[in-house]
């Protein structure tokens, strides 16, 4: 199975919140989703698509340097969406962040249950950190609930640490959150790590795509550059 990343649209919200109900106790409606979309200055949307073949090249000439320079707009040589509607392929995540002065929030991301342990939600926060960073945030935050040992793994992983603990954050149940924070995401220490991980991560995705189908050698894979989850908010718990 191939996946790749694109920006989130407006005629994505429907397929968004099929994943959405199967992932959160408390939903968010469409006019949400559509005011979040409308305001790209302080919020970023994105989902993961899903392909058992190569996608069709919808690469233009123009976007060749900036998906060589910029890893989040696709995996793979021969296809980056553009400002086309890929609406043949299923959308099976999804995850977003709001920037809040010079921080950047990460609010949800959510995998498809069929699709989850496959490193879909690492990739999704893979999309969302290049975003905090064209955003010019200076580090990420998230909140996620205490229970969720999974989810805080992959956080620990990518630099977040523990920087404290609502009570009672989440309504459904009145679980706590803890709140993560990273260091700053610009530095060369978190370059060097985020790196570091986005080439295991890539690794991992090809081999994957090879295993389910996809013949070695039908596209040609794009090494992450060497330098560039359930995540929640009060009401919105996080499937990965």
């Amino acid at each position: 199975m191939y996946y790749f990343v694109e920006p989130m649209r407006e005629i994505d919200i429907g397929e968004v919140q099929k994943i959405e109900r199967c992932s959160f106790s408390t939903l968010w409606s469409a006019n949400t989703y559509r005011r979040e979309l409308r305001n790209p200055e302080s919020s970023r949307y994105i989902v993961v698509r899903a392909s058992r073949t190569p996608p069709l090249p919808t690469l233009r000439a123009s976007d060749v340097a900036a998906q060589r320079s910029n890893w989040f707009g696709t995996l793979f040589a021969g296809f980056f969406s553009g400002h086309e509607i890929n609406t043949e392929y299923p959308i099976v995540g999804y995850g977003g962040l709001w920037l809040t002065v010079d921080d950047a929030h990460i609010t949800t991301i959510a995998v498809a249950p069929s699709h989850r342990g496959q490193g879909l939600g690492e990739l999704l926060l893979n999309g969302l950190i290049d975003h905090a960073q064209d955003l010019h945030a200076a580090l990420l935050t998230l909140e996620v609930r205490v229970s969720n040992v999974v989810a805080q793994n992959l956080y620990l992983k990518y630099g977040f640490y523990i920087a404290g603990r609502r009570p009672r954050y989440y309504t459904d149940n009145a679980e706590d959150a803890l709140i993560m924070s990273t260091d700053a995401i610009h530095s060369h220490e978190y370059r060097a790590r985020l790196s570091a991980l986005r080439h295991q991560l890539f690794a991992r995705l090809r081999t994957q795509a090879e295993i389910t189908g996809a013949l070695p050698g039908q596209v040609q894979p794009i090494e992450p550059p060497a330098t560039t989850s359930s995540v929640e908010v009060p009401f919105k718990p996080s499937g990965l």
